[in-house]
């Protein structure tokens, strides 16, 4: 079966890199995902999607990341979930991410 690059994760199996997009600042963003290096009070490890914001000259030059977004006994599988979310979905993150910071 072929892998799909519609998710973070297939994306990333398919091409070997984080995929990129363009944000609604014109701006170039590619996204990861990170968990917490210690479960909160609950005992869950909770995970994010991390934008590093690349300059012209293609250096990182900046940073966006979300709330927690899924939340799992073992920090792998934190990020796993997250990883399942489609591109179409991280783009949505990315774009509120960008309107809420220049509504600041």
């Amino acid at each position: 079966m072929k892998a799909s690059d519609e998710t973070l994760s297939g994306y990333q199996a398919v091409h070997g890199r984080a995929p990129a997009f363009e944000g609604t600042d014109g701006r170039a963003y590619s996204v990861g995902v990170f968990s917490d290096d210690d479960p909160g009070a609950d005992g869950r490890f909770g995970a994010s999607l991390l934008f590093i914001r690349w300059s012209q000259d293609q250096q990182p030059d900046g940073h966006l990341e979300t709330a927690y977004l899924a939340f799992a006994m073992d920090p792998l599988e934190a990020e796993a979930q997250v990883a399942g979310l489609t591109l179409s979905e991280i783009k949505a993150h990315l774009d509120r991410l960008i309107a809420g910071k220049a509504g600041k």
